[in-house]
C-alpha cells in the first residue's frame, strides 16, 4: 500500500486529480498520524477529524477535481485565522469560544484550490513570542522534543515538519514565520505588504503582519503562495544572474551571531555562486534605533489586539507587553520611523538585488512554560535568538527561511533571503537553486 504521509502537496495533488487516491484516503491517514504523533508534537489545538473525512468527500465529488491545484491536500491553520465553524483562541483563555461564520480569505482561497483544513494549529497568547505555548497546547520541534518549534506560528511548522500534514498556513508579524521554519527545516515566505490579503487581529500590527505558507519544499512554498497571493504560477521567465549581499552582522546592537548559523549563510553563499550569482560580503545600513523602533511596534501590535479582553485572563507577560504597548500606540501611528527605514535601506537594495543572512542568532529555546517566565525574560529570550527577521516586517518587504546544513544537535538550521517590494519570485528561484544543489531532509525522523 502507498504512503501518503512525508509526499509533498504537489504529489498528493496530481494522484488525486488522477485518481490514484481519494481525498478519504490521504486525509484519513494524516489524520492517523496525528493522533499517533501529536501528544508528543503539540502542534494542533483543534484536529477537525469527522469534518475533514465529510470535506475530502466533498472534494472527491467536485466537478473540478481534475483542475484544483490542491486537490484532496490536508492543510494546518493556525489559531489566528477563522476557520467556518471553528472557534479562533489565537492561544488565550480571554478571547471567545465562538465558532467562525465564515473562512478567513486565506482559508477559502485554499480551499476553493481543494485542500482540507484537519485542524488549528498551536501559537503563543495573541501570537506575540517567539515560542508557543500557553493554556491551549505547547508546539515542540518535531527535531528535538527538548526544544520549542518556535513561534508564532510554532504548531504550523510543527505539523508540516513531522509529517502531520504536507503544507500549514501561518503569518509573520515580526518573524512569525520564518522563526519556526528556520527551526524546524522548512521553506517560508513573508510576502512583500499587499501581495497577500492580511486581516489578522485588529489591524494586522500596523501592516506589519503578512500570511503565508509553510511547506517541506521550495515547489510547495511556491504553489501555495500562489493561491494566498491569486496570482498562479510565481516563477521568473528564465533564471537571472542577480547581485547577492551576504551579512552575518546582527541589525540589533550587542546581539552576536553563533557560529552554526555563520557557517550556514557562508555556505549558501557558496552555493549561490555556483549557481552563476555575483556575490560579495556586504553589511545592510541598519539605524540604531532599530531596536527601540522594532519594539514600540511590537508592543504596541499587542495592546491593539488586547484592548477588548479582560486583563484578568491574559497570561502575565501578554499583560504587560500590552501595557507598554499602550503608551506607543499614538506614536506608532503617526510616526514616519518604517519610512526612514526604508529610504535608509533603499540605496542598499538598489546595489544588490538580494540580501542573504542567517535565518537566527542561535537554536531556538528550551521548551519550557515560557507562558509562566516573566516579560523581561521572554524578551530577551526572543531577541538574543530572533534578531534577524523584524526589520522586514517594518519594511514591508519580502522575505524567506530557507533550510541550510544542521546544527551539532542534528537540528535544522537556516538562512533568511530578503529582496526589494515585488521580488517574492526571484526569492523563490534563489531558494529553489539552494535546494537543488544543497538539498535537506523534508521531515524529522519521528517514527
Amino acid at each position: 500500500m502507498t504512503s501518503w504521509v512525508g509526499r509533498t502537496a504537489t504529489e498528493i495533488a496530481a494522484a488525486v486529480r488522477e485518481k490514484r487516491v481519494t481525498p478519504r484516503e490521504v486525509v484519513a491517514e494524516h489524520l492517523d498520524r496525528i493522533e499517533r504523533l501529536d501528544p508528543r508534537v503539540g502542534a494542533f489545538r483543534v484536529v477537525r477529524a469527522q469534518a475533514a473525512l465529510a470535506e475530502a468527500d466533498e472534494v472527491a465529488s467536485r466537478a473540478d477535481l481534475t483542475q484544483l491545484p490542491l486537490a484532496g491536500v490536508p492543510l494546518a491553520v493556525k489559531d489566528n485565522l477563522a476557520v467556518r465553524g471553528e472557534s479562533n483562541r489565537v492561544g488565550s483563555a480571554a478571547t471567545p469560544d465562538t465558532p467562525a461564520a465564515e473562512d478567513h480569505v486565506t482559508v477559502a482561497r485554499l480551499r476553493a484550490a481543494g485542500a482540507v483544513v484537519v485542524g488549528l494549529t498551536n501559537v503563543p497568547e495573541l501570537c506575540v513570542f517567539g515560542t508557543t505555548e500557553g493554556v491551549h497546547g505547547t508546539a515542540r520541534n518535531p527535531w528535538d522534543l527538548t526544544r520549542t518549534a518556535g513561534g508564532s506560528s510554532g504548531g504550523s511548522a510543527a505539523a508540516v515538519a513531522a509529517g502531520l500534514v504536507p503544507v500549514a498556513l501561518g503569518n509573520d508579524g515580526m518573524g512569525s514565520l520564518r522563526i519556526p521554519a528556520a527551526n524546524c527545516g522548512l521553506v517560508t515566505i513573508k510576502p512583500g505588504h499587499g501581495v497577500v490579503p492580511a486581516g489578522i487581529g485588529e489591524g494586522d500590527w500596523f501592516g506589519m503582519s503578512e500570511n503565508g505558507p509553510l511547506a517541506t519544499t521550495v515547489e510547495d512554498a511556491r504553489l501555495v503562495f500562489g493561491l494566498l497571493a491569486d496570482s498562479g504560477a510565481v516563477r521568473p521567465d528564465a533564471p537571472a544572474m542577480r547581485k547577492v549581499a551576504v551579512s552575518l552582522r546582527s541589525p540589533l546592537f550587542g546581539v552576536t551571531i553563533s557560529r552554526p548559523y555563520r557557517e550556514a549563510a557562508r555556505g549558501a553563499a557558496g552555493v549561490l555562486i555556483k549557481a552563476g550569482h555575483q556575490v560579495r560580503r556586504a553589511d545592510p545600513p541598519y539605524p540604531a534605533s532599530l531596536s527601540t523602533t522594532s519594539l514600540a511596534h511590537w508592543t504596541a501590535g499587542t495592546s491593539v489586539d488586547a484592548k477588548d479582553l479582560d486583563p484578568r485572563l491574559l497570561t502575565r507577560r501578554t499583560r504587560v507587553h500590552a501595557t507598554i504597548g499602550r503608551r506607543f500606540v499614538n506614536s506608532v501611528r503617526t510616526s514616519d520611523s518604517r519610512d526612514r527605514l526604508r529610504r535608509r535601506l533603499e540605496p542598499f537594495f538598489a546595489e544588490y538585488d538580494v540580501l542573504l543572512t542567517p535565518a537566527l542568532a542561535r537554536r531556538s529555546p528550551k521548551s519550557e512554560p515560557w507562558d509562566e517566565r516573566g516579560w523581561l525574560r521572554n524578551v530577551l529570550v526572543n531577541t538574543n535568538y530572533s534578531p534577524l527577521t523584524p526589520p522586514w516586517n517594518l519594511t514591508g518587504w519580502p522575505a524567506m527561511s530557507v533550510p541550510f546544513g544542521t546544527l551539532p544537535s542534528g537540528a535544522p538550521c537556516a538562512v533568511q533571503l530578503v529582496g526589494r517590494p515585488g521580488a517574492e519570485a526571484e526569492l523563490l528561484a534563489l531558494a529553489e537553486q539552494i535546494e537543488t544543489l544543497h538539498p535537506w531532509q523534508r521531515t524529522a525522523p519521528l517514527d
